[in-house]
């Protein structure tokens, strides 16, 4: 055991926090170049690269048969991705699906998912090749046109990054969340693409608003509609930041007798359908949709999905207006084009360098393919010039070979041979002997040399290297042109019908009439119907009603305290009427001390007067009131002992303000001024007391009131002049027949 101690100088001292850091700072830039960020060339992530180059290598091009999907996972994570099989094939599913990839660039035969979100068939059940896509993607693999690196297990090479003879980054999209930073690029028309491109390399200056306008924006696997305003279209795709409204298509069918019913025919993208129709679902149950009773899922091939209203009479804009709101019948696909650049850096491009950067790699391929094609002309037109020195001295070439020791050698010495020109003379065979055969190697000779003039050419100017890649675009373009059935545009454009947010809430919501009671010491409850008679209501021990207000469940109630806050409730979502309710204060955010002076149905663009206690008040616009938080809207300050008294509705011309003091005044309404907050100007002067009650009414009307037995009275202008003054006036005792209780009662 003493041999066994371990002294301090075998231990190594590290510094926690550094080797943590530059541990977590590996793990980041691992999930970040070989996971989650795609790269901009290719538009792929390394396990879709890896995917298709296993593809290519088990010979599943598009015109051969299909192989089953568990060969293609098992090549993919025995050879180039080490991860789980189920990952690999998800990625894989993803590639075949038309709804979820713009441009399949797996062809699947089998359940490879549907778009209500089945999961597809175990691999060993489905089957898969390449499309043209995928072709394209990797044209020219062989010809040296990219770079290959070592496996994971350097057992094999795979390619760093495809050809790409196709605009996948921006065509297919792609999404992925790494450490710190995530990617998400929606699917483009590649036909839009494609003249986008050309319009670029002829005019590398042009504005950001031309290649809006050729391509105008995303276009989505699953259609829809793109209700985005033109402005952020172009603000996102000049940034690589933004986002874009897609609602669902939908249209009106008419049935029998003038009923009809809505049709959905396109969903938003990656909305599952049958989540989709479960939340509306839950609407009508909850009764949160009251304009629609049934929804139905009639889909085969396409989209039906059958909505149908309450009756005839909804406003079926309103309906569909109401279901973007609450349902992903309306969508917000994000923007965010985070991508590898070229140099493994990510960083977030706009629209323009992503396609330069996609037509800079096209160039550097087809610099290289040229290359490597006139390494090739070369080695051939070599061979052929030894072919043609033997055709010229065959004699002597058959000599040589039927004596010499050292044939090759001799050839090469006698007619000034490489080795390579020898060596292929070496191994011609008989037949090639014949004269004929001296005629198609001068023919072949010949062309091979115009071609290799040709690449020298390219190769030494750019102008020409654009018209070459200019012509590859083109020949996409007619492959995946607006006129074929995978390349016409699915995604239209429309604006968003602008409807009043009032009128969408309250199609949310079942319209019924209530009675809401307020009691003395702050229950709330919504008693169904409008009751007249509330001598029957019931309340709690030492309690009894303080205000009952007829409404309907679609309205909107302001409520008055005596600090001078107003609170907003909604109708429907007070307490039902069976019990005594709830307590005021569990609903909104009221102080202690502070009690509710008046309730009332808001009435939009309505105007009304306020006043304290103390005589103070203005006139404030109803719109102002309305409190978006449970801590209510301060509007009359007020300074105890003072408190909010009067709340009266201002339609007219005179105002008539009555105080505590039993004195009237009475003048025009223009004296007071508008505010939207504020303590208000003097209403009437007093000695002792303070207001009791205020009322605003037309000129041409008269002043009304009513006594404590019922009776109604009425006074004109000219019966009321000794009373009309200004404000701030104390005012005289009013006319004959006024209440004792200094109040209007009406």
């Amino acid at each position: 055991m003493g041999n066994d101690i371990v002294k301090s100088s075998d231990f190594e001292s590290i510094n926690l926090r550094e080797a943590l850091e530059e541990r977590y700072l590996a793990y980041a830039l691992s999930t970040i170049t070989q996971r989650a960020l795609p790269d901009v060339r290719d538009g792929l992530k390394p396990v879709h690269r890896r995917i298709l180059y296993a593809m290519r290598q088990l010979k599943m091009d598009p015109s051969g048969g299909f192989k089953k999907s568990a060969r293609v996972v098992g090549d993919v994570i025995g050879k180039y991705h080490p991860h789980g099989d189920s990952a690999v094939y998800d990625a894989m599913v993803r590639l075949a699906q038309d709804f979820a990839s713009r441009y399949p660039m797996v062809d699947g035969q089998g359940n490879f998912g549907n778009i209500d979100g089945d999961s597809a068939a175990a691999m060993r059940y489905t089957e898969a090749r390449m499309t043209e896509v995928a072709r394209l993607m990797m044209e020219g693999l062989d010809e040296d046109a990219v770079d290959f690196r070592e496996t994971y297990d350097n057992e094999d090479k795979e390619p760093v990054v495809m050809p790409a003879n196709f605009p996948n980054l921006l065509a297919n999209g792609s999404s992925g969340i790494a450490v710190g930073m995530a990617t998400s690029i929606p699917p483009h028309n590649v036909a839009e693409l494609c003249e986008a491109s050309l319009y670029l390399i002829k005019h590398p200056n042009c504005s950001d608003e031309k290649l809006i306008e050729l391509l105008p924006g995303p276009d989505l696997p699953t259609g829809g509609i793109l209700v985005e305003d033109q402005e952020h279209i172009l603000e996102a795709y000049r940034t690589g930041r933004g986002s874009f409204r897609v609602r669902a298509k939908w249209q009106q069918e008419s049935l029998a007798r003038g009923a009809w019913q809505l049709v959905v025919t396109e969903i938003p993208y990656q909305v599952q359908k049958s989540r989709l129709i479960e939340r509306i679902a839950d609407l009508i149950q909850n009764r949160k949709l009251p304009l629609l009773v049934d929804v139905r899922d009639e889909s085969a091939e396409d989209i039906r999905i059958v909505l149908e209203p309450k009756s005839r009479s909804v406003d079926p804009d309103l309906l569909m207006e109401a279901l973007f709101k609450l349902t992903d019948l309306e969508s917000r696909i994000s923007l965010n084009m985070n991508v590898l650049t070229a140099s493994g850096v990510p960083q977030v491009l706009s629209l323009r360098q992503v396609l330069q950067q996609w037509l800079a790699h096209r160039r550097d391929v087809l610099q290289r393919r040229s290359r490597y094609r006139l390494a090739k002309i070369e080695h051939r037109l070599e061979v052929l010039d030894g072919y043609l020195i033997a055709y010229l001295n065959l004699d002597e070439v058959i000599r040589i070979i039927r004596y010499e020791d050292e044939p090759k050698a001799e050839l090469m010495k006698t007619f000034s041979l490489s080795e390579i020109q020898a060596e292929a003379i070496l191994n011609m065979r008989l037949r090639s002997l014949r004269k004929l055969e001296e005629i198609e190697i001068r023919t072949e000779h010949d062309n091979l040399s115009k071609e290799r003039d040709q690449l020298l050419e390219m190769l030494g100017a750019e102008d020409l290297q654009w018209k070459r890649i200019s012509k590859e675009i083109r020949a996409i373009y007619k492959l995946f042109g607006p006129d074929t059935e995978l390349g016409r545009r699915r995604t239209d454009f429309g604006e968003a019908t602008e409807r009043d947010i009032e009128d969408i809430n309250m199609a949310m919501v079942e319209r019924e009439p209530v009675t809401l009671v307020l009691s003395e010491k702050g229950w709330i409850r919504a008693m169904k119907g409008h009751i007249t008679d509330l001598s029957s209501l019931n309340f709690k021990d030492g309690d009894k009603l303080k205000l009952a207000v007829q409404a309907e469940t679609t309205d909107k109630l302001l409520m008055m305290a005596t600090d001078g806050r107003f609170y907003t409730l909604q109708a429907d979502k007070l307490p039902g009427g069976r019990g005594h309710g709830e307590p005021i204060r569990v609903i909104i955010d009221m102080e202690p001390g502070i009690d509710v002076v008046d309730m009332f149905v808001h009435k939009p663009k309505r105007k009304l007067v306020l006043a304290s206690t103390d005589g103070r008040g203005f006139i404030t616009p109803e719109d102002g009131l309305v409190a978006n938080t449970r801590k209510g809207k301060q509007v009359l300050n007020v300074t105890v002992p003072n408190e909010a008294k009067i709340c009266k509705e201002a339609d007219g011309d005179q105002i008539a303000v009555i105080g505590e003091n039993r004195k009237l005044i009475v003048y025009k309404t223009e004296q007071l001024p508008e505010m939207a907050r504020g303590r208000g100007v003097m209403l009437q002067r007093y000695k002792d007391g303070g207001i009791s009650d205020a009322k605003i009414f037309k000129s041409d009307e008269g002043l009304t009131w009513t006594d404590s037995s019922g009776r109604s009275y009425q006074r004109s202008m000219d019966d009321l002049a000794e009373w009309t003054g200004e404000r701030g006036q104390a005012g005289r005792l009013p006319p004959n027949g006024f209440p004792r209780s200094n109040k209007f009662n009406n």
